[in-house]
């Protein structure tokens, strides 16, 4: 079976939720999406604001409180959010990727070794059966291993160990000064940088169920895994997957009867948050970022921009401001596209004005660096 290029665009939007919001609690559309990126802590909320049908950020709020969602350096190395049952699954696929990273580099030039790690893990985790700020957490390390060592070894041991992060209040639950908290026991691990075929299995069908249908460099790309255990994990699975012909002849593999909408199905205009998942999930992103797009909207140093999503694909950038929502559209937009986007924009100013009226204002300068488009104040 063949799948064509709109068809692969309408599939992943049934996937994240962004076809149509839909009457989910926050635990059951965080489990839809898979993952929510989190380096941002507003991004989760505008994430599920964009998909679920009446989002109350409370309901997030409390969900981080009791840990039914929970933030921790995950897939690509960075911030999501996920569900507290896909957690262990998801940290045991991603360990190789984490020890190798992390136990390297700064660690390393501190005068640590893997080993160590493995020692220093059980105690760290120990002392973060609380929640601990990153200076508590700094003078931890200090006292375990010394002035000199501290800094390179705190670096390590954060991205490495099995932590989440503790919520430290309003707007958004996390502010930008982390604190940690033991992710608790998820049994023992593998040695080394050995891959857990399981939970790489259980990664991937996670992966597909939210993001499919995807080739192996897709899945690679969104857990930054090599992808040689990828192709070996997928030879394992048997009829749990099935395998389509990309429109470019690639190979593409998904879940038997997964959603997959025609390609003429309408999509709504989105306004969508900073390093959205969707934008990111894929080695070819083009999907949903056209390429020559691609460079303005995803920055040099890894910022992704807010964005304009009109028929499903990214049509420009979008910021607060006093005034409203200023959107910039990168071509030309139809009436009922704006008429759209202006509709969305009420209704986020609203969502953001009981919480931060302005927010990624600190992103701002990138605008002055963006070519000329249509602006908007919405």
């Amino acid at each position: 079976m063949t799948i064509t290029v709109r068809e692969l665009n309408r599939a992943t939007l049934s996937r994240q939720l962004l076809l149509a919001r839909e009457p989910l609690t926050v635990a059951d559309g965080v489990r839809r999406v898979v993952a929510l990126q989190a380096q941002h802590p507003a991004s989760p909320y505008v994430a599920l604001w964009n998909r679920l049908t009446d989002f109350a950020p409370a309901e997030l709020d409390a969900a981080f409180t009791d840990r039914t969602v929970v933030k921790a350096t995950l897939m690509r190395i960075t911030l999501h959010a996920v569900h507290a049952e896909d957690y262990p699954a998801f940290r045991a696929a991603m360990r190789p990727t984490l020890y190798a990273s992390r136990l390297g580099a700064r660690f390393a030039a501190a005068g640590l070794t893997p080993a160590d790690a493995e020692e220093l893990v059980p105690e760290l985790l120990a002392f973060a059966r609380r929640p601990r700020t990153s200076a508590e957490m700094q003078a931890w390390a200090e006292e375990r291993l010394g002035a000199e060592k501290k800094d390179g070894g705190w670096w390590g041991l954060k991205g490495y160990a099995p932590l989440h992060h503790a919520p430290t209040g309003a707007p958004w639950s996390f502010g930008h000064r982390p604190s940690f908290v033991s992710a608790g026991d998820s049994g023992p691990e593998p040695a080394g940088r050995a891959v857990d075929t399981q939970a790489l299995r259980t990664l991937i069908l996670r992966y597909l169920a939210g993001f499919g249908p995807a080739s192996i460099a897709d899945v690679a790309q969104f857990a930054m895994v090599q992808r040689a255990p990828v192709r070996t994990a997928f030879l394992t699975m048997g009829d749990s997957v099935e395998q389509l012909q990309g429109p470019d002849g690639e190979a593409l593999f998904d879940l038997p009867d997964a959603s997959r909408p025609p390609g003429g199905t309408p999509s709504p205009p989105r306004l969508m948050a900073m390093w959205d998942s969707v934008l990111l999930a894929y080695a070819d992103r083009s999907r949903v970022i056209p390429p020559e797009y691609r460079p303005l909207v995803i920055r040099r140093n890894g910022d992704v921009l807010p964005t304009l999503l009109v028929d499903g694909r990214v049509a420009g950038v979008w910021r607060p401001t006093a005034d409203g929502i200023e959107a910039t559209a990168f071509h030309p937009l139809s009436p009922a596209a704006w008429d759209g986007l202006a509709a969305e924009a009420e209704s986020l100013t609203a969502f953001l004005g009981d919480r931060e009226a302005e927010v990624y204002s600190r992103y701002h300068h990138w605008w002055s660096k963006l070519p000329e488009g249509e602006v908007r104040v919405l």
